[in-house]
């Protein structure tokens, strides 16, 4: 890729800011636009890449190799029409995605829920051991980065995106599935549609690796189930869960691990931590590249030295007077997990949740089971509906949701005003919650609240 020119329409995206490091590190010049600036773009543009953030022609470079485009961006944008216009070769994301990793043996990590969390886990297990390239759906502790790539890597680790099927351009060695919860029903319309796509990247798999309430769905004759169940090839029991950490054993078919530490907070993690560990065992027995880099030992090191993923169960102020812990979930069973864990944690103490919806057409799929799930804490603020890729629905809006919250204590409020009234409300737990822009808002309330 060395002397390439490449453009990034969406370059502030988790998933394309991996792309276009990469690319950097392959010696590439790397150009793109996105609608806002971010501590990512800050990072790459640190990195080398020139980033514009208006919808701007003029700035996109006369002469180039390639574009590459996230589904997030509309057709209707003016630079995408631009590029179509010019005869660009125009990639999806995912497309580049596929082309990288099919290069090498592969893990490929799907689900609508826990896959960020899990895929990072694969990747810190393997590395430095192995020699691989991971693209990571969030910023790993770890590696404070969504990128990892070591020299010349001899294996690929991904994070397999479901929306607009996005993941079936990768034919991994093994694939592990989360979760199949209904989401991006505007993509594809039933929940039905949703399971018969992860069927179809199941069967472009070697190995497949389900969650047990799931893997009924999943037909494939190299099928592993992981979970809690006495039937589950990768079983975690004798699990007890403390703030901000767990401990568990893990049966498998080659033994059993007794003991392993993990410092995250909620069965989702044991879970997402059996399901990482069965990956690299299956792997294993392929005489590739893990066979000889993978022990008991390893295993429990890595565990217990994993750091976690911004923005999952991400503690920003932790002291005797207040907790303030920000959380990505966006869909309704992620948001379940998360509250959950919280309550678990903290059973006597005041909880209040913010939560930007996101987009209108979730928002409407989902409304009342958003409802159901926030109404159990102690206080609901809403923030308005991020609208990332869509237009507005009539009707749908935070208004309407917070009438479907069965609890007395809800408000929505505007962003400018949500600092003003935190400081004026103290907190004993405070909880953001969301996939928007809600993040630019933690570093503000965190400082604050910790003052």
């Amino acid at each position: 890729m060395k002397n390439k020119r490449i453009y990034f329409l969406g370059i502030g995206g988790i998933g394309m800011s991996a792309l276009a490091q990469y690319f950097l590190s392959e010696g590439a010049a790397v150009y793109g636009y996105d609608l806002t600036p971010s501590p990512i773009t800050k990072m790459l543009e640190e990195k080398g890449a020139v980033i514009h953030f208006d919808d701007n022609i003029q700035k996109i470079p006369q002469t180039l190799d390639f574009a590459i485009y996230t589904p997030a961006v509309p057709r209707s944008n003016a630079e995408f029409q631009y590029l179509l216009e010019k005869g660009i070769l125009l990639y999806k994301r995912s497309q580049v995605l596929g082309s990288i990793t099919e290069r090498m043996p592969s893990i490929a990590v799907a689900g609508t829920h826990g896959k960020t969390t899990t895929t990072s886990m694969v990747s810190h297990l393997l590395s430095p051991q192995v020699h691989i390239v991971a693209f990571i759906g969030g910023i790993a502790k770890n590696f404070n980065d969504n990128l990892v790539l070591a020299p010349q890597p001899v294996m690929a680790v991904a994070e397999a995106d479901e929306y607009d099927r996005s993941f079936l351009t990768l034919h991994p060695s093994v694939a592990i599935i989360t979760a199949m919860d209904a989401d991006h029903l505007d993509i594809y319309g039933t929940h039905e549609n949703l399971i018969a796509a992860f069927q179809q990247f199941a069967r472009q798999s070697k190995t497949v690796i389900v969650e047990e309430n799931v893997a009924s769905h999943i037909q494939h004759p190299n099928k592993r189930v992981y979970g809690v169940g006495s039937d589950a090839d990768y079983q975690a029991y004798n699990i007890t869960l403390s703030p901000n950490s767990a401990t568990f054993d893990l049966r498998t078919p080659s033994g059993t691990l007794t003991d392993l530490q993990l410092h995250a907070n909620g069965l989702y993690n044991v879970l997402n931590a059996t399901a990482a560990v069965a990956a690299l065992m299956e792997e294993s027995h392929s005489n590739g590249p893990v066979h000889d880099n993978f022990t008991e030992g390893l295993i429990r090191e890595k565990l217990n030295s994993f750091a976690g993923v911004k923005r999952r169960f991400d503690y920003i102020v932790d002291n005797k007077r207040v907790v303030f812990i920000d959380d990505y979930a966006h869909h309704p069973e992620e948001m379940h997990s998360f509250i959950t864990a919280v309550r678990k944690i903290y059973p006597d103490k005041h909880i209040t949740g913010i939560f930007q919806p996101h987009l209108y057409s979730r928002t409407r799929d989902f409304a009342q089971d958003f409802a159901d799930v926030l109404a159990p804490l102690d206080q609901v603020i809403l923030l308005p509906i991020y609208p990332a890729r869509e237009q507005p629905i009539p009707g749908i809006d935070s208004e309407y949701l917070l009438s479907l919250i069965d609890n007395p204590h809800k408000i929505v409020l505007q962003k400018e005003e949500l600092l003003p009234y935190l400081a004026a409300h103290p907190q004993e737990v405070l909880l953001t919650i969301g996939a928007g822009d809600i993040d630019r808002l933690v570093p503000e309330i965190g400082k604050m609240i910790a003052g």
